[in-house]
């Protein structure tokens, strides 16, 4: 299986920490706080579940009462805060208020993340206790931010980071990024969580646009058993320290700056499909010549959240009429006749008909770890890519114990 290493996500201007405070057993990290040195712009998508755990709630709220202006990011696993009544606004509340006493900064600069399981109150005592030791151990060293990564990890075997960096008119920008995901993880966020950080100059305006667009190729495109979460976000933070001319929409700074930002958030969004719970296939759905983005992206979705797909990829069988069906049942306008669908390079169909491939070679093709997916509508010139996993035994198990 491909693997993409994890790379330091350290950015001027940010420093990060990680501790156990008690939320899990046996003294495992659960406790993350990422902060800038200086004034940040801000930005953040959030899950599209319509049930949503009161750090979504308090975090949408800070970002509109700062204006997009956040300084510190706190984040704890273990426990998802979500669906626990009034008092997990009021935990929200707390915690932030502390962090913020602590950093000397305003609360309405403190953003707030958590995951974990549904329904159990947080403890939020114990986070309180431990922020002033979580604000001492601040640092930017590569210890400091792989304790961070991994503080925000549930079902996660590994943690997940990346950095990238790029030079514009004589300006070296760095943006990097922490994640985690591993189950409940659909387009449209998941149960993942993602912070981006960069030196770049640009307002909260545009750096939503960007982050917007950005998650639209990269997290967005992502499923591992087509569930939705409540708590769900990815949050961008901008400190300026790079000292570039201000990135404005419509400029080549600006496409420069998305195609940066696209290419991290990809590489954060495929390490969540790496490390898919019970995963032993790292699939890539594509469909090319499509008329129109969301066409393409109906089959695409379709074919990467079909079980019966995923389960013939688990069990390596080149059953590619699980594929056609898929593709049938997207919901978008398509001609059949004209389909070609291939595996691994390996043309399945054309023109919508078997090319009688010898079974042995197809055989070969699915016991490779990295499975590619194309489908050819030949209608237009739209494409649209979705990573996946398969479904495996381990999925089931992992998932049928999660609370016991």
């Amino acid at each position: 299986m491909k693997i993409l290493k994890n790379r330091n996500p350290a950015v001027p201007g940010f420093k990060a920490a990680g501790l156990d405070c008690g939320i899990k057993d046996n003294r495992i990290k659960d406790l993350a706080l990422i902060v800038s040195e200086s004034p940040a712009t801000a930005a953040a998508v959030f899950t599209k579940n319509r049930v949503v755990s009161p750090g979504v709630t308090w975090s949408r709220r800070a970002l509109a009462k700062s204006s997009g202006s956040i300084r510190a990011v706190v984040v704890n696993s273990g426990n998802a805060n979500a669906v626990t009544g009034s008092k997990g606004l009021k935990d929200c509340d707390a915690i932030t208020k502390k962090v913020a006493q602590e950093l000397g900064i305003p609360q309405k600069e403190v953003f707030i993340a958590s995951t974990g399981i549904i329904g159990v109150p947080l403890p939020s005592d114990k986070i309180i206790k431990a922020t002033p030791k979580l604000v001492t151990e601040l640092g930017g060293k590569v210890k400091n931010w792989i304790d961070a990564s991994e503080a925000i990890m549930t079902t996660d075997l590994v943690s997940k980071s990346d950095r990238i960096s790029y030079s514009y008119k004589g300006k070296r920008i760095f943006i990097g990024g922490i994640t985690k995901g591993s189950g409940m993880v659909h387009p449209n966020m998941a149960t993942m969580l993602g912070f981006v950080f960069t030196d770049a100059v640009i307002d909260s305006k545009i750096l939503k646009m960007a982050l917007t667009e950005a998650a639209d190729r990269s997290f967005n495109r992502i499923t591992v058993d087509g569930d939705n979460s409540t708590n769900d976000c990815v949050a961008i933070l901008a400190n300026g320290k790079a000292k570039n001319s201000a990135i404005k929409s419509g400029t080549l700074g600006y496409r420069e700056f998305l195609k940066a930002l696209t290419k991290l958030c990809k590489n954060l969004a495929s390490k969540i499909v790496l490390d898919g719970e019970g995963a032993t296939k790292f699939v890539t759905v594509r469909v090319q010549g499509g008329k129109t983005r969301k066409q393409a992206y109906l089959i695409a979705n379709s074919v990467a959240t079909s079980s019966l797909v995923k389960t013939a990829l688990f069990g390596e069988d080149p059953n590619w009429g699980r594929i056609f069906c898929a593709v049938g049942n997207a919901g978008a306008a398509l001609d059949p006749d004209k389909v070609d669908v291939f595996l691994n390079k390996n043309r399945l169909l054309k023109n919508g008909s078997p090319t009688n491939l010898p079974p042995q070679k197809l055989v070969q093709a699915m016991k490779q770890h990295e499975i590619d997916i194309t489908i050819d509508l030949k209608c237009g010139k739209e494409w649209e890519e979705v990573l996946t996993c398969d479904l495996s035994y381990d999925y089931v198990k992992i998932n049928a114990e999660y609370t016991t």
